[in-house]
C-alpha cells in the first residue's frame, strides 16, 4: 500500500530571508487529490490569505495534479509529487509525475482559449489565476512539470 508522504524545510532564500517548502507524493489517483488541496489549506494558514485566494489556488492545484492523475500513467500506477514553496511576497506550487509526458511544442498554444477543445479547460484557468506560469518536461526528463506561482502582494 502507497500513502503519502509529507516533509517541511525551511530554506534561506538569496537575499538572506527564508522560505518554506513543502512536499507531498501521492499515489496518482483521484481520491488523494483531495490530500494536496489539504496541505494547501494549511499552508494558507501562514499568511494572510483572503478566502477567494485559497479557493482559486485550491481550483489550480486541482487542475494541475488533475491532469498527471488523468493522464500521466496509462497503467495507473505512478506517484504525483507536489512542492508548496511560500516565499514572502509569493506562493509557488509545483506539480511533477514520471509518466508518460507531452512536449507542450507539438501541443501548440496551451491554454489558448480561442483553441480549447473539451477537457481542455484546466491549463487555461491556471494561466488566468497564475501570475507565472511554466509547463516542461520533468526534471528527469520524463513526464512532466507543471509550475505556478501567485503573488501574495498588490
Amino acid at each position: 500500500m502507497v500513502i503519502a508522504n509529507e516533509s517541511a524545510e525551511t530554506t534561506p532564500e538569496t537575499d538572506g530571508r527564508e522560505h518554506r517548502v513543502v512536499r507531498l507524493t501521492i499515489p496518482a489517483r483521484p481520491e488523494y487529490i483531495t490530500l494536496c488541496r489539504l496541505a494547501l489549506t494549511g499552508l494558507a494558514r501562514l499568511r494572510p490569505f483572503s478566502e477567494e485566494l485559497v479557493a482559486d489556488l485550491k481550483l489550480a492545484l486541482t487542475e494541475a495534479t488533475s491532469n498527471s492523475v488523468r493522464h500521466a500513467y496509462a497503467g495507473g500506477d505512478g506517484c504525483v509529487e507536489i512542492a508548496y514553496e511560500l516565499y514572502g511576497d509569493r506562493l509557488v506550487i509545483e506539480v511533477n509525475d514520471d509518466g508518460e509526458g507531452f512536449d507542450p511544442a507539438e501541443n501548440g498554444d496551451l491554454g489558448d482559449l480561442e483553441s480549447l477543445t473539451e477537457g481542455g479547460l484546466g491549463i487555461a484557468i491556471i494561466r488566468a489565476i497564475a501570475d507565472e506560469f511554466a509547463l516542461s518536461r520533468g526534471p528527469k526528463g520524463r513526464g512532466s512539470r507543471l509550475r505556478f506561482a501567485k503573488l501574495l502582494t498588490a
